[in-house]
């Protein structure tokens, strides 16, 4: 029986990007992966078209779907929008309608791209994190929320954390069923010194950790847990956070393994139905140059086969291609090293579609 991915390119470098990655399904495609390709626009793609970011056509084919794979989505020709329409509202409303409350990131530093991160090679060789975010709730989604004018006259700009039991106990129960499958350790962050939200947070991991007692839980400050991604990155395995904690330490993380362009994230929902995509924007200063790192998009699809389409085997050719590819020396300006050769978004895609198709 075929499978249906839904394809949202989005804007800047996300059609790009994403047209790589669909050369590599159509290469799985005819070495006997039975799936069907729909598109549909999002983002700001969608604003100019439909005056929405998320036009209800686009949200009904991801509904139908199994798995949807995402470009990226703003820029600043959307900016003077009312925050109401920008095209993040876009991404954001595909989450909280697909009810995809868990986002899995994991940062993981090929050994051919050590030279390539800021940090010193030993420091971050070897580097396998998992980083587990809440997607759907937290400060991006609690209201009330908005700019008022205060008692005193003033205007004030204004957000609500907040976090249900239920919330937490699902996304902790990510956290920890993660781990297990990995090096059994789990860290916990949050800022419980300060915001009564996570002290709650704190407390409800901790209950949820009795119930997987093979897994070491610690905690940690989110302000600590930023400095020691840096200092001592290899001390964690599985990093469960807030939605907005994991926003900002996914992309700090990404950077140990020499770009963001290398990182791609699955977004889940209870029964493991997926949105895919690679954590950077839309990088509209690089958009239409044949400039952008196509491999997280690319990696953003074996994982989608992985845990949506339970194709884990497609999903380790993919893999094992990109790794190849680097072995060869192939980079994109992003990763770029001096004696390799620095190539174009499609020149890379096509040598991860070469790869690939020696091994089928």
């Amino acid at each position: 029986m075929s499978q249906t991915i839904a394809i949202l390119p989005g804007d800047g470098i996300g059609p790009e990007i994403v047209a790589e990655a669909k050369k590599v399904l159509h290469a799985l495609k005819s070495a006997g992966l039975t799936i069907e390709l729909d598109e549909a626009l999002v983002g700001g793609a969608a604003i100019d078209a439909t005056g929405k970011p998320l036009p209800d056509d686009t949200l009904a084919l991801a509904k139908a779907a199994d798995a949807v794979l995402l470009g990226a989505v703003g820029g600043p020709k959307w900016e003077p929008l009312d925050i109401a329409i920008r095209p993040e509202k876009g991404l954001l409303g595909l989450r909280a309608g697909l009810n995809l409350f868990a986002n899995l990131r994991p940062a993981i530093l090929y050994p051919e791209l050590a030279n390539a991160s800021t940090l010193k090679a030993d420091v971050v060789a070897d580097l396998d994190i998992l980083i587990v975010r809440e997607l759907t709730g937290g400060i991006y989604f609690g209201q009330p929320r908005g700019i008022r004018t205060n008692g005193k006259g003033e205007q004030e700009g204004f957000n609500t954390l907040i976090y249900s039991e239920s919330e937490i106990e699902r996304i902790a129960r990510v956290g920890f069923e993660s781990a297990q499958k990995r090096q059994k350790r789990l860290c916990s962050i949050d800022k419980a010194n300060v915001l009564e939200a996570t002290e709650f947070w704190r407390n409800v991991v901790t209950r949820v950790g009795k119930d997987y007692p093979e897994v070491e839980l610690s905690h940690m400050y989110v302000d600590n847990a930023a400095m020691q991604l840096v200092r001592n990155p290899k001390q964690f395995d599985v990093m469960v956070t807030t939605n907005m904690f994991g926003d900002i330490l996914s992309d700090l993380a990404s950077m140990l393994t020499g770009s963001i362009g290398m990182l791609p994230s699955a977004s889940l929902d209870a029964n493991n139905k997926g949105m895919y995509e690679p954590i950077h924007g839309s990088a509209p200063d690089i958009a239409g140059q044949n400039k952008a790192n196509p491999l997280a998009t690319i990696l953003s699809v074996a994982m989608m086969l992985r845990y949506s389409l339970n194709q884990a085997k497609f999903a380790d050719l993919i893999e094992a291609a990109v790794k190849q590819v680097l072995a060869n020396g192939l980079r994109t300006s992003d990763i770029q090293e001096s004696g390799q050769k620095t190539v174009s978004t499609v020149e890379m895609g096509d040598a991860v579609v070469v790869a690939l198709q020696a091994s089928l």
